[in-house]
């Protein structure tokens, strides 16, 4: 799948599109194709790895996560075993905790663990991914 990617702290100019491989939905996780992602000031701290005290927690020296982002919607694409709540071909959006969506916004897919999926919800009818 191709995702934005970031290797270095720095600026925007260090983000790459590139292929990263597909995650898998393992037990208790949903897997989504992401229609829709967003960027929030948090991305851009975790990006430029200021003020410095995040690196404690993000990569001395390079991001641990190499993708940005939390929030997302889109479409189930997979769960796995113990997943009660969501079935494929639903449409959801929600915050993926820990684990960014792929940053590319369009035709991606993103794997999040069941208890981040409470606090998804299903697509509003009639409402495209950009509104």
């Amino acid at each position: 799948m191709k995702a934005i990617v970031q290797d270095s702290y720095g600026t925007a100019d260090v983000l790459e599109l590139e292929d990263i491989d597909t995650p898998v939905a393992g037990g208790g996780d949903v897997l989504l194709r992401v229609q829709a992602a967003s960027a929030f000031i948090g991305d851009w701290h975790v990006m430029t790895g200021l003020p410095y005290a995040f690196r404690l927690v993000n990569g001395l020296r390079e991001p641990k996560a190499r993708v940005r982002g939390q929030d997302v919607a889109g479409r189930v694409e997979a769960v796995g075993e113990g997943v009660t709540r969501f079935q494929p071909g639903d449409e959801v959006f929600g915050i993926c905790h820990g684990r960014a969506p792929a940053s590319d916004a369009r035709e991606e897919e993103r794997s999040v663990t069941d208890t981040e999926a409470d606090e998804m919800e299903e697509h509003l009818r009639g409402l495209g991914y950009l509104e």
